[in-house]
């Protein structure tokens, strides 16, 4: 190879571009035009994987004895739960206020919709919990699920009220059945004590010890959001990728170590990179279920090509029964049944599943 790729290497994983003077997006975030990746157009490239792929050819041609351990493709379905209901667990002030709001806008089906909703006579548009157990449960997946859980909304925390019976049960079964994490409210990001505060409300409520973490909004500042995480017992965390465009923030498809740079130490953070959310396709890029699904397994192919782990966000907002989002659910299902299912019944071997897939299409 013609570069040193371990320095190559060093400079993507540690994000060292990040603690240099950057641009910042709307929110105060790392602006991914700053990067390195989207300026020479590899954004969408799990980078170190595919070197690493060729320097392993490197070593065997020179070395043939040496042997590697084998990796296998891994899908790892996430969701992210920032507002668990549309109209229930809400209290009568805010569904009053969004009735209003609704009668003032013009729009007498959300009104109508709304208060159906609320008598018992149709189902929440955002509670779709049973349709992913199931589509969990034909998958033999177990996804992880970050709960937003601040003690107050504020103008970007705008979950239901944490002291709602209906939320707590949903909160418990959970904990009791998934891998579950907290994800840090916006307001923790200047209060750095309510952190510690949402962790042991989910800890209290779920019965489980709460070790992994993705910020909401992707709110994520190298390193100070590390650093408080590690500070609260967090061990794993998903909050490495965009909150405005998909692709691969750290250039790879693995989970890695984070080094702090500027103490010159490794830590006990395990970072999960992400490469792509549905949010980002449905609010940023304004895709269209069809157009989101190419991407989504544009990604899924490079994934798989390097061996990598293929970690996704998903929103049971999204993922729902509201007409602003039609569609959304159906290309789910589509990559869950098509994809997610034969990657976990045949252990990510590409060969088996090409020939499983061949066989259901003949007759």
């Amino acid at each position: 190879m013609q570069f040193d790729i371990f320095a190559a290497t060093f400079y993507l994983l540690s994000r060292y571009e990040e603690y240099l003077p950057h641009d910042k997006d709307e929110y105060g975030r790392y602006a991914h035009t700053s990067s390195l990746a989207y300026r020479e157009g590899f954004l969408h490239v799990p980078l170190v994987n595919t070197w690493l792929q060729e320097f392993k050819l490197t070593l065997q041609v020179r070395y043939p004895a040496m042997r590697f351990k084998g990796r296998h493709f891994e899908n790892v379905i996430t969701y992210d739960i920032d507002i668990a209901y549309s109209y229930l667990c809400k209290g009568w002030l805010r569904n009053v206020g969004g009735t209003l709001r609704s009668i003032w806008n013009g729009d007498w089906n959300a009104v109508v919709e709304r208060w159906a909703v609320l008598g018992g006579y149709r189902k929440d548009p955002f509670d779709c919990y049973e349709w992913l157990d199931a589509l969990h449960l034909y998958c033999r997946l177990k996804p992880y699920y970050f709960f937003l859980v601040p003690k107050n909304n504020s103008e970007y925390d705008k979950n239901v009220s944490t002291s709602a019976k209906r939320f707590r049960e949903l909160v418990e079964y959970y904990c009791a059945t998934y891998n579950v994490g907290i994800h840090p409210s916006w307001q923790s990001g200047d209060d750095h004590s309510l952190l510690r505060e949402e962790i042991e409300w989910l800890e209290v409520i779920g019965d489980k010890d709460i070790q992994a973490s993705r910020q909401h909004y992707i709110r994520l500042t190298v390193p100070e959001t590390y650093r408080r995480l590690i500070a609260a017992g967090i061990r794993k965390d998903f909050s490495m990728g965009y909150g405005s465009v998909n692709g691969f923030r750290a250039s790879v498809s693995t989970p890695f170590t984070w080094f702090d740079l500027e103490k010159n130490e490794a830590t006990s953070l395990t970072i999960y990179p992400f490469c792509f959310m549905d949010a980002n396709a449905f609010y940023e890029s304004k895709h269209t279920p069809s157009q989101a699904f190419d991407q989504l397994m544009m990604y899924y192919n490079s994934v798989k090509k390097v061996n990598g782990m293929l970690v996704t966000i998903w929103h049971n907002s999204i993922l729902g029964t509201d007409k602003a989002t039609a569609g959304w659910s159906r290309m789910f299902e589509l990559f869950m049944k098509e994809m997610v299912y034969w990657d976990a019944y045949y252990d990510g071997s590409s060969e088996l599943r090409e020939n499983a897939l061949f066989t259901r299409v003949l007759p």
